[in-house]
């Protein structure tokens, strides 16, 4: 602000003294026109000798800083061009001078002249008032919502619909993002899962549960989606997988085909029945092996089941390898110690260790209450543990107890 002011002043200074120089000229020109018509001499082309120190005096003129017109300009008093009529030459002279060499060049140089602004200069209150300065970027935040004003990257990911609040709680996928650039290592890996199978409108949600995918490399992405498709599993089955399962593709080729092999030599499946598996519960890849394996001996010791038994519970409901060893316990005794389930029933309806126990009891219990807790499929009026457990309340009451919703929650009150 202070230089463009210094500047202005020091043009407004030079026009004014070109214009006071140029006024005598003219009025004596005018004069010597009218006194002596004929004796006006013919001007003379200007010399560039002549030129020079006329542009010299100027240069120095304006440099002082003096603004103001020549002392005859002011007094309003010129001599008479009868008295003092100049020469030929002197006269081309005087004219020469009073003809200010304004041009472009000039200009520029006298601007060129002006030193720059100091940072010590010292401003007035309204030019500092006016000057806006932008936030400095935090060396080190807890959140990444400090930097998406600063990073491109992270504003294109929340408009995509990245949850950052959510990634920035997992370990050090905050820092991964703020190392990354979104057109060079950022789009080619969503174009990648989009090649997948990936929906446009889950790739937001995708990216929040596994972030780290944007730092893997792509081609280490593409050979294990090529593995997949070498061991028969279709395209729309591996994107159904790793949409259901994020982690999936961070997987080697080598621990993919360990837990492939693990699941089918474990439970004694074939190899259809081992890829079905993982297509329905794509996390069994992903996930711990420990909790599989206490399951499997919890269901084979602890709950007595044989092999070929677990082989069908698994197959039927997946979800039993990954449930809690309490809950199966306390569904199994009651289904089997209370309600007088076999195994073998247990086995063809396996998807009632998925149910809420409290659900089992309180329907149960109604059942028994109104004399029609049959699950004996030998005996009348067999009810089925499908039945019992997946259908809704008001059709369970009507179809399978016969009786009314009112009556249910009136019951339910007693409990």
């Amino acid at each position: 602000m202070a230089l463009w002011a210094r500047q202005a002043s020091r043009w407004r200074c030079l026009l004014q003294a070109a214009r006071a120089a140029e006024l005598p000229g003219r009025l004596r020109d005018s004069s010597t026109a009218q006194a002596c018509p004929g004796l006006a001499p013919r001007a003379l082309p200007p010399r560039p000798s002549d030129l020079l120190p006329w542009r010299l005096q100027a240069c120095r003129h304006v440099s002082v800083g003096s603004c103001s017109p020549p002392d005859s300009a002011k007094d309003g008093a010129f001599p008479s061009p009868e008295s003092t009529l100049p020469s030929p030459v002197k006269q081309e002279q005087a004219k020469v001078e009073t003809l200010p060499d304004l041009n472009a060049k000039t200009l520029y140089e006298d601007w060129d002249d002006v030193p720059p602004s100091s940072a010590l200069e010292e401003i007035s209150e309204e030019e500092a008032v006016q000057i806006i300065a932008e936030p400095l970027l935090p060396l080190q935040s807890s959140t990444l919502r400090d930097y998406v004003d600063h990073s491109e990257t992270l504003a294109k990911l929340v408009h995509l619909g990245v949850d950052l609040s959510q990634v920035e709680k997992r370990q050090k996928a905050g820092q991964l993002l703020l190392t990354l650039d979104f057109e060079k290592d950022i789009r080619k890996i969503l174009l990648f899962l989009k090649d997948v199978g990936v929906e446009d409108n889950q790739l937001g949600p995708f990216l929040t549960k596994n972030p780290y995918i944007l730092g893997e490399d792509l081609e280490a992405l593409e050979t294990r989606v090529a593995y997949l498709k070498s061991k028969k599993f279709g395209k729309a089955e591996i994107a159904q997988m790793v949409s259901r399962a994020p982690y999936l593709l961070l997987f080697s080729v080598e621990r993919l085909d360990n837990r492939l092999g693990f699941f089918k030599n474990e439970l004694g499946l074939n190899v259809k029945k081992t890829k079905d598996l993982v297509i329905r519960l794509p996390r069994l890849l992903t996930g711990k092996l420990e909790p599989v394996k206490e399951n499997l001996q919890v269901c084979q010791i602890e709950l007595g089941f044989q092999r070929n038994e677990i082989q069908q519970i698994v197959f039927k409901t997946p979800k039993i390898l990954t449930a809690s060893k309490k809950r199966l316990r306390q569904t199994f005794d009651y289904l089997h110690n209370i309600m007088g389930i076999p195994h073998h029933m247990l086995t063809r309806f396996p998807q009632v260790f998925n149910s809420k126990l409290l659900r089992i009891k309180e329907r149960h219990m109604f059942l028994t209450f109104l004399g029609r807790a049959q699950y004996d499929p030998a005996q009348p009026s067999y009810i089925s543990l499908d039945q019992l457990v997946s259908l809704p309340d008001e059709v369970f009451c009507t179809e399978i107890a016969k009786a009314s919703i009112q009556d249910f929650e009136k019951f339910l009150k007693t409990l």
